[in-house]
């Protein structure tokens, strides 16, 4: 703890280049500390342009980095400044280290990537280091197929980052279902370092506004897609369906998600607006709640969705 303060701080890093799966689980690990521990505030650092979209619970807070955006080729490149990426980068290490210096956690959590975006975290990570806070790597259960994490954990120095800065690797599933490092040929020092923490639990909002979408009525079939950069082809499956036979008996409400291609979204809310049994929106923060009023889902799969 923080010399000379009575409360407890963690800081959370995600770096958040694509959908939301990332902010979702930072989320809600932020979420359970605080209501697990009274005099603990948690601050997590994102890249996502629409963690502003979601509510946080009381000492909870964010720093919005500047985003950026992997492209198909792989390469970088900054979300919204017109700036060169190593700009981009260089702005947010610089972010994060001075917010890390300034708020002094008692532990640093850095979601997925050991060394941060391109190696944005580095400095923060010997910081922590020198300072003797302890650094956490939290990896959700199923990541990259072994052929191509071994090769991409090897270019990034990953096993030297894992021994020189971090105390402890979380795995947020269960060793019965996944080992996502399985393959992957670490060491066996690695392996002692993991904790599984089980699947991260999920809750029915208790307060908010009831979404009622127009035309439809519970129970509905929901149809989500996560962020919705690659959800195209379910939602247009749907669509389809519908399309196909207006007869089919439960109505659906579809969740595009906020980074689907703005063309795809045009076409698919015009598309939906023609169906009677079909109602679709772009996002909604407490996805949850539809979940439980509904009759089925169609979805993608992901790690928050599953949860």
């Amino acid at each position: 703890m923080g010399q000379g303060r009575n409360s407890k701080r963690v800081l959370i890093y995600s770096h958040d280049s694509f959908g939301l799966g990332h902010l979702r689980r930072c989320r809600e690990i932020a979420h359970s500390l605080v209501g697990a521990e009274s005099n603990l505030s948690v601050l997590i650092l994102s890249g996502s342009p629409i963690i502003g979209s979601f509510d946080f619970r009381s000492r909870v807070d964010f720093v919005r980095i500047p985003g950026v955006i992997k492209l198909r080729n792989g390469e970088y490149t900054s979300l919204n400044l017109h700036i060169d990426i190593e700009q981009t980068l260089a702005i947010r290490a610089s972010i994060v280290e001075h917010t890390a210096n300034i708020f002094d956690p008692d532990l640093f959590i850095v979601d997925k990537e050991p060394l941060g975006l391109r190696g944005e975290v580095r400095r923060t990570l010997a910081m922590m280091q020198a300072r003797g806070t302890p650094c956490v790597l939290g990896l959700r259960d199923v990541m990259d197929d072994p052929a191509i994490l071994k090769p991409e954990w090897r270019r990034k120095n990953v096993i030297p980052a894992l021994s020189a800065y971090y105390d402890a690797i979380w795995v947020y599933g269960l060793p019965q279902i996944c080992n996502p490092l399985a393959g992957l040929g670490v060491p066996d020092w690695v392996h002692d370092r993991i904790t599984y923490t089980g699947y991260l639990n999920r809750h029915v909002p208790e307060t908010g506004p009831l979404f009622v979408p127009e035309k439809i009525a519970d129970p509905f079939l929901l149809v989500t897609v996560g962020g919705g950069g690659d959800g195209e082809t379910i939602i247009d499956w749907v669509l389809s369906a519908y399309e196909t036979d207006p007869d089919l008996p439960d109505p659906a409400l579809l969740v595009l998600g906020p980074f689907m291609g703005s063309q795809f979204q045009a076409e698919f809310l015009q598309r939906a607006a023609r169906l009677d049994k079909v109602v679709a929106i772009t996002i909604y923060a407490h996805i949850e709640s539809l979940m439980a009023r509904a009759k089925g889902i169609v979805c993608m799969g992901g790690y928050n969705t599953f949860c």
